[in-house]
């Protein structure tokens, strides 16, 4: 699940800048290489491409709503008697779906708050 997080996150920073466009300070006439702007090397000359953001954030919620729904058929496995069912089995599948649960609700805050603060930029 962190590995998703840490991907929404360079994502993000990716389109910071891109979306900052060239460099201010840099000398005119200087040729900027975007993909040298790109902190996680997406886009490079591998002729393989990295899926985009709303990809990534598709993968992460299906993955966090594979967990949960993982969690709940082992609770119930193990409510109905299934020897394979195991209490610590449950028990760390519930804890496993609650992180990945929190861990997207504070992706979500902080992608809502960085939201919030570029509408708030004045132009």
């Amino acid at each position: 699940m962190t590995d998703a997080i840490s991907s929404i996150l360079s994502q993000i920073r990716a389109h910071e800048m891109r979306a900052r466009g060239p460099l201010a300070d840099a000398p005119a006439g200087t040729a900027i290489n975007p993909q040298a702007l790109r902190p996680d090397g997406v886009g490079r000359a591998t002729g393989v491409q990295a899926p985009g953001f709303s990809q990534t954030l598709n993968n992460a919620l299906d993955n966090v709503s594979r967990v949960q729904h993982e969690s709940a058929e082992l609770q119930k496995a193990f409510e109905m008697g299934d020897p394979r069912a195991d209490l610590a089995r449950v028990m760390v599948a519930m804890q496993q779906s609650s992180v990945a649960f929190k861990a997207t609700a504070e992706v979500r805050n902080r992608l809502v708050q960085s939201y919030q603060d570029v509408m708030n930029m004045p132009i």
